[in-house]
């Protein structure tokens, strides 16, 4: 189910944004020009990914800089994968989240949540 959460606008210039669905925390990012939508609390010691940095495609999580990818959620040395969300942008800038996890066959491989 797509619910509408933030703006591009709302994303702004620093490019992340913390929103919550029903009670799901969720940290959205923005690279080139995309958005990408992860479940907030890191899988490796629930700290939240929305303080962390978004640097060269990946998310760093700010407890022990472990690095996402933007695109599948995986960590490249870790077998631990940190959810990510299909995200949709209208063409007048509102960005939707369907809530249902992406599930991805392995690193490196599937959609990813984008626009």
């Amino acid at each position: 189910m797509w619910t509408a959460v933030a703006t591009m606008k709302d994303l702004g210039r620093r490019r992340k944004l913390r929103v919550e669905i029903d009670g799901l925390a969720v940290a959205l990012f923005q690279a080139d020009g995309r958005v990408y939508a992860f479940a907030d609390l890191c899988v490796h010691q629930d700290r939240s990914l929305f303080k962390g940095t978004l640097l060269h495609g990946k998310v760093i999580c700010p407890g022990h800089q472990w690095q996402f990818d933007l695109e599948t959620g995986y960590e490249a040395d870790q077998d631990l994968c940190q959810p990510t969300y299909p995200v949709r942008v209208d063409d007048d800038g509102t960005v939707y989240i369907d809530t249902v996890p992406t599930r991805h066959a392995e690193a490196g491989t599937g959609e990813g949540a984008r626009a």
